[in-house]
Parts: structure tokens; sequence; C-alpha cells
């Protein structure tokens, strides 16, 4: 059907913040949503808080302007946002549709964090099967990321959804999975809103298990061999990664989580919530403001940290909470995260190039945790087109704009670099890349274009992300 000329009329002047709807439409984009770094926050005209998919249907088809959806409001670049528009903020969608624990399978609106799942799930000594290292992440969010963590065999969380409960931009509430309107559903996961609201997801779950932490010092020319036989090959480690150290970044630190049936060192079957991280914080601050603090972490904090044995519950270890990387304060300067998906086979080459430009542009990097994946045969924009390495850059930045801008030139060399060596960067960070970047990266684009053409074809859903480069 040819678009209504009056609603073409309110999408436009809705854009560029010169509508006004009563109550519910702001004059003017100015209402701010900041994101957990402090950087590029995102005025938006009206913020609507869902509590059902009743709600987040009658949102979207009410509203003339341009939708952007954000649940925790981790990613780092604008994701959640888009100037001018309704942010949907979901973590007030934060409960249990359904359980199974016999199938080991869960149904949860989308705004629910996996700390609070976690406390459902452990009653019944079971797990998330695949989340990030943290805990504070709503499960909505890691779906539209397609998030990854330290587990083993397990690649994206995307290969554990089994379904999606979709809101298309018309408002029509949808379902999907890998019988079900296959490509919303391969569109959604990893998608960052592209194509829709999901509003629910089923999971596949794990058992809650005891784990040991093992830790071995690996050579770095050795260590794609180290993972392919101790841990790739082994039948029970359930979480490994790798530190990689300044300054050099060549010598991977194996921590290795393994089934076990000794002791518990820690009782706690959970990280207790509200926990005071000032310790960890003013030891980071060390480390980046301090003369040798390179040194100190290397020679004296890192090894001290892991030497203690630790046998935990699997849902201990998978509870941890993200404040605990948190900074003393965001005024001056702020701490970000970036990451490269390199192919197994260029693990070498890429870690010693990856060195090189960290030193070239005395980049203030803390720490690069590598974690592994198989292909991700399932998402229309993987970053795992296949088996690959991720490094994860964890490194502090100045907030003033000529820091933002220097990040944003060693980052660019850095994705140019993944990309030398066949592999793809991380969507959820700052926006740093060129468009011909992405393109690079990201060809499957134009297949998310023509989907995004025939089930939003007046482009309702957008953020700062996809108005740069989709």
């Amino acid at each position: 059907m040819p678009y209504p000329r009056r609603k073409f009329i309110a999408h436009a002047l809705a854009g560029v913040g010169l509508l006004t709807l009563g109550p519910r439409v702001a004059a003017a984009a100015d209402i701010p949503i900041p994101n957990v770094t402090g950087l590029y926050t995102v005025k938006v005209a009206r913020v609507a808080a869902p509590t059902s998919t009743a709600e987040v249907s009658r949102e979207v088809r009410d509203w003339p302007g341009k939708v952007a959806v954000g649940g925790g409001r981790y990613s780092m670049g604008g994701q959640v946002a888009v100037r001018g528009g309704l942010h949907l903020d979901m973590r007030g969608m934060n409960k249990l549709v359904s359980l199974d624990p016999a199938a080991r399978v869960v149904r949860i609106q989308a705004g629910m964090r996996w700390r609070d799942l976690q406390e459902i799930l452990d009653k019944l000594n079971l797990a998330v099967k695949t989340m990030q290292s943290y805990a504070n992440f709503t499960a909505g969010g890691t779906v539209s990321v397609n998030g990854h963590g330290r587990y083993v065999g397990n690649g994206p969380v995307g290969n554990s959804v089994r379904a999606l409960q979709i809101v298309l931009a018309d408002g029509a509430i949808t379902e999907a999975s890998r019988t079900l309107n296959y490509d919303l559903f391969r569109a959604a996961i990893g998608g960052y809103g592209a194509v829709g609201v999901i509003t629910e997801v089923e999971l596949d779950l794990a058992e809650n298990t005891r784990m040991e932490r093992i830790v071995e010092t690996v050579a770095l020319e050795s260590y794609p061999q180290f993972f392919e036989r101790s841990v790739k090959g082994s039948q029970n480690c359930i979480l490994h990664n790798a530190d990689l150290l300044p300054p050099a970044f060549d010598a991977p630190v194996a921590v290795s989580w393994r089934t076990t049936t000794k002791n518990l060192t820690e009782p706690a079957r959970l990280v207790a919530r509200g926990q005071s991280y000032a310790l960890n914080q003013n030891v980071i601050f060390v480390m980046t403001e301090f003369p040798l603090g390179d040194l100190l972490r290397r020679k004296v904090l890192h090894p001290l940290l892991l030497a203690k044995p630790a046998v935990v519950w699997r849902n201990h270890e998978a509870s941890r909470d993200v404040a605990e990387l948190e900074s003393r304060t965001r005024a001056m300067s702020t701490y970000v995260l970036q990451e490269y998906f390199i192919p197994v086979r260029h693990f070498v080459a890429f870690a010693r190039a990856m060195a090189v430009v960290i030193d070239k542009h005395a980049a203030e990097v803390l720490n690069v945790s590598v974690r592994h994946s198989d292909a991700d045969p399932v998402t229309l924009l993987p970053w795992a087109k296949e088996e690959v390495f991720s490094f994860v850059v964890y490194y502090k930045q100045r907030t003033f704009e000529g820091a933002q801008r220097r990040v944003g030139e060693w980052t660019r060399e850095l994705i140019d670099t993944a990309l030398k060596f066949g592999g793809r960067y991380y969507l959820p960070y700052q926006l740093h890349a060129t468009k011909e970047q992405f393109a690079q990266a990201y060809p499957e684009a134009d297949e998310l274009r023509a989907l995004k053409q025939r089930v939003d074809p007046h482009g309702n859903f957008s953020n700062e992300l996809w108005g740069k480069y989709l």
C-alpha cells in the first residue's frame, strides 16, 4: 500500500524534532540517554518504559518517528538510542514467562538481567548456557548484540536461543525461531534492533556444576595448539580465556575452569549483590596512573590474583558484577572495550601486529582477553564467519575531544589489521570504523538492508549505529 501522506509528514517532522502530539511527545530532543562509558550520550524526544509486549506494540505503532531499544545500556556508541526519537527502556520487562527444568528450557521477558534469572535457576541447580562474563546485561540486549562469554564450545548466545517474540514496525507481535520466520530470527540475533523489538527470549539451559580454576602460562606461538589439545579437546572444560598483558602482549596466561568434585573454596552459590569494589577501582587507578603500573600488574597483581586455589559453582563465576571493572570516576577518563575476531590460523600474526599498533599509539590498554568461538551458522551478521579467536581489548580513554580523536585513529588501524587477516570487528562499541571498513567486515549488511526494507519499509527502527552504517 502507498505510504499515507499524513503519516509521511508526521515521520518527517518528528525526525527533525518539530512535531508535538500532546503530552506523549516532546517538542525537542532533550532527554539524554547515556551509556556506561559516559561518552556519546544521545538526546531523544521521549522515553517509554513498557512492562508488557502489548505496551511495546502500542508504543511502536503510535510513535510517528524513529524508535530505538535499550536495556542495560552497556553498548558504547549510541546503539541504544536515536536522536530525536523514542527510546524504549526495556528494563521493566523482567518477568519469567515459563520454565521447564526437565527440558532445560526457559522463556523470559527481554529486559530481565542475567543475574535475576540466575536467582531463579540456581534453586533448581540450573545455569544459563551462554552469556557474557558479567551478569548485569539484559537477555534481550545480549541477543541483540549476539554476545558471548568464555564458554568452551558454545559460540555466541544465538546458538542457545530457541525462539524470540518480536514486535515489528507496524506493531505486529511475531514469533520467530529456526522453524518459524527464520529470516527474522537470524536478523534479530546480532541485529541491534534493526528489524524489530525483542520482547521475549526462549533459551537452552545447562547444569550448574562445580568448577576448578587452572592457570597455565603458554608461549604465544604454541597457544593455538594448546587450546586445541587441552581446552577444545577436553571433556570437562566449561570456561576458558587467555590474558595478554602489556606492554608486549606476547605471553598468554591461560585460565581454564574445569568440572571437579573437589571441595568448594567459595561456599556462596552466587556473588552477593551490592558489594563494594573500591579496592578493585584503586588497583586499576594505580595500574594506569602510576609509573611502572604495567610491571606491577604483570609481575605482582595478576599472579597474586590467580595463584589462590579456586573451586566454585558455575553460577558463582557467572554472576560476577561488572562494577568490579568500574573506575573511581569517569570525569577525566573512562574504561572502554573493543573486540576483534580473528581466524585461528592467524592468531599469532594478529597478536603481534596488534601489539605493534598499541605501542605505536601509546594506547592505555590494561589487558587483552582471548576467547574462542566456532563458526556461527545462524545469524545474518555473524562476527564468526569461521572458527575464530576473539581479542577483547580493555583500555583506558581520556574523555576530552582530542583523546577521543586519537582513540579513533588507532581503532581504525586495528580494524584494518583485523581485516587484513580475514577477521572482523565487534559492533557494540564506539563508532570509529569508516563506512568502508563496516562494509568490508560485514558484507551481509546488504541482505539485512533488503530484509529491513520488507519488514520496516519506512526505517522506523534505528539508532546511532545503523544511522551511520546501514
